[in-house]
């Protein structure tokens, strides 16, 4: 047995679903355990390239049980769209399931969504607007709607007629349409039929799994640095990104967790608003965001790019626990003659510090101190053992494990999944 968390170790968008693909392929469960739709996966196979937001990026092995935890917040529509696009793709979905006690977001929680980042103006978060901070709001107040209501209908119709009269008393005072209960009801009692019969009760489920010795891996959406309590706040999601939301998003207990490996690109990479140390702006990030084709998966948005940042590595190795590294996306510095790694932060009042700051003011004012490593100035996409890569890059490869003070057991040289080094078994217990 063995029970794999798979985490993002900066802000998001570092090729999880790759590496959660490629070791999907041996493990009999994949489990994502928090985040919505506002987040996006991106596999490529044989160069067939998939997008996923809802569902777990094990589902295109086709070897493993595929679960959406309860840590998850699920927009039926958006799931259902997913699920025909992947069976539209000869990707059969017949063994992906979602836990009873994930919540729903229903169309009055898009609406607050919208609401909030307006009424912040300029200092707004820059959310994706798909609902999923008022759907976990709605949870923390205790008036969320878990996708379990479905089979109750009577009181599923009760709590939407309270929740809706609430929320109505907002919108009337931001001058917005109040919404229908009957219409809401309708709209949540339309997913039923087909969102019924996913259900499973899941912690239950995966728990016995794990007592009968199956090989379990543990998906987040965005990182480290967007987790509630761990990030950049406020500029970060609504759950826990990080290792720990595995065991609150799934009923799971820590005991159970063999490995937690922390996923990072050979550079950084940031969505939405901010800090961003090691940003690029000008066209140094433009030649950066052009060479890694850094859009949004979900939002298509030019995502904010940078050096790789080994203060905020450091900081993911220790927030999660990892046990390894992922490092994607290398064959994108193929073109530098020089690759900058920032080691510390010098900070307005001349103090410098290798560690991240715990007052985000500090951080946001932050500037990289850089140490320079050469580059190795030719293609790497063909490397399929750490050997075939140029010194450069090896050394490049042993700074990093050094810096952040955890080993790297995979790097990534391309998109495929095929274009993947795998320097250490990943399911071999520690």
């Amino acid at each position: 047995m063995s029970a794999i968390v798979v985490v993002g170790a900066q802000w998001g968008d570092e090729g999880k679903g790759k590496v959660t693909d490629v070791i999907g392929q041996d493990v009999d469960w994949v489990v994502k355990f928090n985040g919505g739709n506002n987040a996006g996966h991106t596999v490529v196979v044989d160069g067939q390239k998939f997008a996923l937001h809802l569902i777990p990026a094990g589902i295109i092995s086709q070897q493993a049980t595929c679960v959406i935890g309860n840590g998850v917040v699920v927009d039926p529509k958006v799931l259902f769209e997913e699920i025909d696009e992947l069976k539209a793709a000869n990707i059969n979905c017949d063994h992906l399931k979602v836990s009873g006690q994930a919540h729903m977001i229903l169309s009055y929680n898009k609406i607050a969504d919208g609401l909030a980042e307006r009424v912040l103006g300029e200092g707004k978060i820059g959310t994706t607007g798909r609902g999923i901070g008022p759907t976990y709001a709605d949870k923390m107040n205790r008036v969320g709607l878990r996708i379990n209501y479905l089979r109750h209908p009577d009181l599923l119709k009760e709590k939407i007629e309270t929740i809706v009269a609430q929320k109505n008393v907002i919108f009337r005072a931001l001058g917005v349409e109040e919404l229908s209960a009957k219409k809401v009801y309708e709209e949540a009692m339309s997913y039923a039929p087909r969102l019924l019969p996913m259900i499973i009760d899941s912690a239950p489920m995966l728990n016995e799994a794990l007592r009968l010795g199956q090989h379990m891996l543990f998906e987040a959406g965005q990182a480290t640095m967007l987790d509630i309590d761990h990030g950049t706040y406020p500029y970060v999601t609504s759950s826990s990104c990080t290792a720990g939301g595995a065991c609150t998003g799934t009923g799971v207990g820590p005991t159970h967790i063999d490995r937690v490996i922390g996923i990072a690109k050979a550079y950084t990479t940031r969505v939405g608003e901010g800090p961003f140390p090691t940003e690029l702006s000008g066209p140094q990030g433009d030649k950066l965001r052009e060479l890694g084709g850094e859009y949004g998966v979900t939002t298509g948005r030019p995502r904010r790019t940078g050096w790789f940042d080994a203060v905020v590595a450091a900081y993911a190795v220790d927030i999660n626990g990892l046990t390894d590294l992922a490092i994607t996306k290398l064959d994108v510095l193929d073109d530098y003659d020089e690759i900058p790694v920032c080691t510390g932060y010098k900070l307005p009042d001349g103090q410098v510090m290798t560690t991240m700051p715990s007052d985000q003011v500090d951080f946001a004012q932050a500037e990289p101190i850089y140490t320079m490593h050469p580059g190795w100035k030719c293609d790497i996409s063909k490397a399929r053992t750490f050997d075939d890569l140029p010194k450069a890059a090896q050394d490049y490869i042993h700074a990093l494990e050094d810096y952040s003070r955890c080993r790297i057991s995979v790097i990534g040289v391309g998109p495929g999944r095929e274009e993947t080094i795998v320097r250490n078994d990943l399911l071999a217990k520690q």
